[in-house]
């Protein structure tokens, strides 16, 4: 790769990160205010921004990037010149005892980089600040993902909880119908206890799904750092899926992940360069003058010092630079290999879990509800006994938790998918 093209991939890679919704945390912090509304339920563009603008990961990473783009100037800076003063025949014996026969000398050395190095070691800077703007890009790729499926695990674990309370009052019904027939004398006692008894079981089980609720609300906030969550659990549907999404052309044009390979490739290049360059060696020059105090004469000094390579030509610095370019390159590859793997098993699973939803709702769901209902009519009636009634209602109870861990993997899938392909929300655009 020539010059001119690593510095263009240097270029597009820190381009990449230095403007847009999602690049700004990379650079320079999009916004202050945080981005959730204390009390209202919360929303995925909120958990979005708030990552951006909050998470310490991402922060860090940012840090270090500006922490990279230091060093570029610093990388540019010429060698500084040594200036020396020296005194010589002094202090001795003889007519060396005073100071009548020094030698006073006044230097000045600098050294001069040749082989381009100065040049060629900020470009290796360079690379290295593009490679950590594309790993803060990575992280904050991969914290919102987590973050995002975290909102949606929290969506359906209010999904849950809201049905359990719906099954605890279900079972209270129940209890009433029980009730009723045990006093006409038309259900024997101990049907009485065993609704009562699963009543019970059902009303923990609300208790289990509301602590699950609150425990995922403090997961999610302590993505973004915070101790306490200030905001009341989401309201989450499966997602609306796009046909682009689910036949999209498998291909990964541009991904963190990718761009940071992409970058670790430019780094290694320049350091092959760079060690390169180290076999040539430096020339410093000296000059300055000398006073002799015995016949208060004076006269000019000019020296030239190269190091002489007998022993040392950085050859196995440069062969070692070339293993690890080789390497870099052969990770560039094996990912963008492991990407698309990765999206078209997402996609493959989106679909799937579509379809499931699909038949869940319009037929299990559906068929589940009315069953349940015929029983519990048929029981008041004394059509059924209470096995066939508390049975159908465990393949409603079944049911309805199918439709909502099913809607659950289509919105995590769904949200995977478009973190590889760099869909929205990832573009920083919430559809």
């Amino acid at each position: 790769m020539s010059k001119l093209q690593r510095g263009a991939i240097c270029v597009l890679i820190a381009a990449a990160f230095s403007g847009g919704a999602v690049a700004a945390p990379c650079g320079e912090p999009s916004s202050s205010a945080s981005a959730i509304v204390p009390g209202a339920p919360i929303t995925l563009r909120a958990v979005m921004d708030e990552i951006a603008n909050a998470a310490p990961q991402v922060r860090r990473a940012a840090l270090e990037t500006k922490a990279r783009q230091a060093e570029v100037d610093q990388a540019g800076r010429r060698l500084n010149p040594i200036v020396g003063v020296e005194l010589e025949n002094f202090a001795g014996s003889g007519p060396l005892s005073g100071f009548g026969e020094t030698e006073t000398t006044f230097s000045l050395e600098q050294t001069f980089e040749l082989g381009n190095k100065r040049s060629l070691r900020r470009e290796a800077a360079n690379a290295n600040a593009a490679l950590a703007s594309a790993e803060c890009g990575a992280i904050l790729r991969q914290t919102q993902l987590e973050a995002a499926i975290l909102f949606y695990e929290l969506g359906a674990a209010v999904q849950v909880a809201d049905f359990a309370n719906e099954s605890a009052a279900l079972a209270q019904t129940l209890v009433e119908t029980v009730e009723t027939r045990v006093k006409a004398g038309a259900a024997a006692p101990p049907e009485l206890s065993r609704v009562r008894a699963d009543a019970i079981a059902l009303q923990a089980a609300a208790e289990g799904a509301k602590a699950r609720v609150q425990s995922l609300r403090y997961d999610l906030a302590a993505m973004w750092g915070d101790a306490a969550p200030n905001f009341a659990a989401p309201v989450t549907k499966a997602a609306s899926l796009p046909s682009a999404i689910l036949t999209g052309e498998t291909k990964i044009d541009s991904h963190p992940l990718l761009d940071m390979a992409s970058a670790q490739t430019v780094v290694s290049e320049a350091n092959q360069d760079l060690a390169q360059s180290q076999s040539m060696p430096d020339v410093t020059l000296s000059a300055g003058f000398r006073r002799f105090e015995q016949g208060n004469d004076n006269a000019l000094l000019f020296g030239v010092s190269v190091p002489f390579p007998i022993f040392d030509k950085n050859r196995d610095a440069v062969k070692a630079a070339g293993f690890l370019r080789q390497a870099d390159m052969l990770n560039r590859v094996a990912i963008e290999r492991d990407l698309i793997s990765q999206q078209n098993a997402a996609r493959a699973q989106l679909i799937s879990a579509q379809k499931q939803l699909s038949l869940l709702e319009t037929n299990a769901l559906r068929e589940a509800r009315s069953a349940y209902d015929a029983s519990v009519k048929g029981y008041r009636a004394g059509k059924f006994d209470l096995t066939t009634t508390l049975t159908t209602r465990k393949a409603l109870i079944d049911a309805k938790l199918a439709v909502i861990d099913a809607a659950r993997t289509v919105n995590i899938q769904d949200i995977t998918l478009r973190s590889l392909t760099g869909a929205a929300p990832f573009t920083g655009d919430i559809q």
